[in-house]
């Protein structure tokens, strides 16, 4: 055979096989495009068929916000005058308040003024009449004012500034006082006889059933005279902060308090005359949060009844200390005029937090001195 009709019979021979090989690689293209297609939509039902199968996680609520406690809801302060005599021992109700004041009277005695707002107690007192510098400290307050009687200054002062007060006196009517009236007496309780006049009780409930009544309000929307947050105070990094696991506040030759920490309860347990001093309702140590020490001038006043009362200069600005968790720092407190809110602030200038539980303010004579130890 000729050379040429060689090179023709292998050109036919291999046409088969080139149309076969491109039909080879077209069949494979197709089968791998079909398989890759199969295996996308496989994969997507899966991860469908996955999704739908596996539990989400649940979403974490976030934590409640804090609040404070010792100062909430919308009722109106109640501001009553409470009896400090030891004769008027055990008092009662003073750990339901929420705040007390506590200042100097004639003779050397200090009296209460005790503060009740959303927590309500059926016992308060004994009660006392009213002197005409704790009206200052009502007005900051926002608070119905209730009292037994009043030194003539307080009675004239309550007028002019329109103090909206509850008088025991206006319910002596020369009946016998009962538990249930706006005030009643009492003769002995808690293991102990109460005499007059330092035996007369009244209830949060009745006074505020008494102010309506006079058509006072009863809610309030005031902000609180101290600062209160709902994080820990302490003092362990200031470096005018000084050790106040025992507190000694004299008032006076005839009345000197003191109060101890208990790093346990983180609290303060309190004493007068060298006493522990209780509550009558629950028979437990009267305590407190907050100690915040007031340094102002007392002066005896010269009037006709010549009974040595009290008068005090307390518009200013005036230093004093706030005592928390067993540290004491030096303060200012300004206050501006009678009814305005005294600001309580640090060295730095700063309006000192104050930590969410009750306090004692204790407004002493400049001529005495704390101690700290």
């Amino acid at each position: 055979m000729s050379r040429k009709g060689k090179k023709q019979k292998q050109t036919k021979s291999k046409k088969p096989l080139a149309i076969f090989t491109i039909l080879l690689f077209l069949v494979l293209c197709a089968a791998g495009a079909y398989l890759g297609y199969n295996i996308f939509v496989n994969k997507k039902n899966v991860q469908e068929v996955l999704s739908q199968a596996i539990i989400p996680t649940p979403e974490i609520p976030p934590e409640p916000e804090k609040k404070v406690e010792i100062f909430s809801g919308d009722k109106r302060p109640i501001a009553c005058m409470i009896d400090n005599h030891e004769s008027a021992w055990p008092q009662f109700s003073i750990n339901d308040a929420y705040l007390v004041y506590e200042l100097l009277v004639e003779g050397g005695e200090t009296r209460f003024m005790a503060l009740f707002k959303e927590k309500d107690a059926e016992k308060v007192g004994p009660m006392r009449s009213s002197r005409h510098y704790f009206l200052d400290y009502a007005l900051e307050n926002d608070a119905i004012y209730a009292h037994i009687g009043w030194s003539p200054q307080a009675q004239k002062d309550i007028k002019s500034l329109g103090v909206n007060n509850i008088n025991g006196l206006e319910y002596d009517t020369g009946k016998a006082w009962k538990e249930g009236d706006v005030f009643w007496r009492i003769s002995k309780e808690a293991n102990k006889t109460y005499k007059k006049p330092h035996n007369s009780l009244t209830s949060t409930v009745a006074i505020r059933e008494a102010a309506t009544k006079k058509g006072y309000r009863t809610t309030s929307t005031q902000k609180s005279v101290l600062h209160y947050v709902t994080d820990e105070v302490a003092f362990d990094e200031k470096e005018d902060a000084v050790t106040a696991t025992t507190v000694t506040i004299p008032f006076s030759t005839l009345q000197t308090v003191k109060y101890t920490y208990d790093a346990e309860t983180q609290r303060y347990t309190r004493y007068a005359r060298k006493e522990i001093q209780t509550d009558a309702v629950t028979s437990e140590n009267i305590t407190t949060k907050n100690i915040i020490i007031t340094i102002a001038s007392y002066y005896t006043l010269s009037d006709k009844e010549n009974k040595g009362r009290q008068g005090l200069k307390n518009i200013g600005t005036m230093e004093g200390y706030y005592i928390t968790n067993g540290k004491a720092i030096p303060i200012t407190c300004t206050k501006d005029d009678r009814s305005s809110q005294t600001v309580y602030k640090d060295a730095a200038g700063n309006e000192i937090d104050i930590n969410d539980g009750n306090t004692f303010i204790e407004i002493i004579p400049s001529t005495q001195k704390p101690k700290f130890e």
